[in-house]
């Protein structure tokens, strides 16, 4: 997580398994609003395997389905344990404090960049 910090805004899934219903309709749902997440220097990282707990599993100890949204700085922006459509997460990220002045030195709100998912 640390090379992420200044850099990139994680949004972390957790799951219990990859078949996990909760997890297929939060990965579509990051999916389908793809471009926009990346202009706003979004990282997905999964984890779908609580029996061998990754390092980002032990420090922010998801119980279950969990979304996790990681603020640039690396401090935790917002948990939910249900989906959110990326329309929501678009808009929580918005409201943060380091993408309004972001926006306000003229970074693009809608971009093309290449996917950048992660699983652990």
């Amino acid at each position: 997580m640390n090379d992420f910090v200044w850099k990139k805004r994680p949004i972390v899934v957790f799951a219990e398994s990859p078949a996990d219903p909760s997890f297929a309709d939060q990965m579509a749902a990051l999916e389908e609003r793809w471009p926009e997440l990346a202009a706003r220097d979004v990282v997905v990282i999964t984890d779908t395997d609580p029996a061998t707990p990754s390092a980002i599993r032990r420090k922010l100890r998801p119980s279950g389905f969990s979304l996790v949204i990681i603020a640039k700085d690396g401090t935790v922006a917002l948990r939910k344990p249900l989906p959110w459509s990326g329309r929501e997460i678009i808009r929580s990220i918005d409201k943060m404090p380091l993408r309004r002045e972001e926006l306000r030195r003229g970074a693009t709100v809608q971009g093309k960049a290449p996917r950048t998912f992660a699983k652990l």
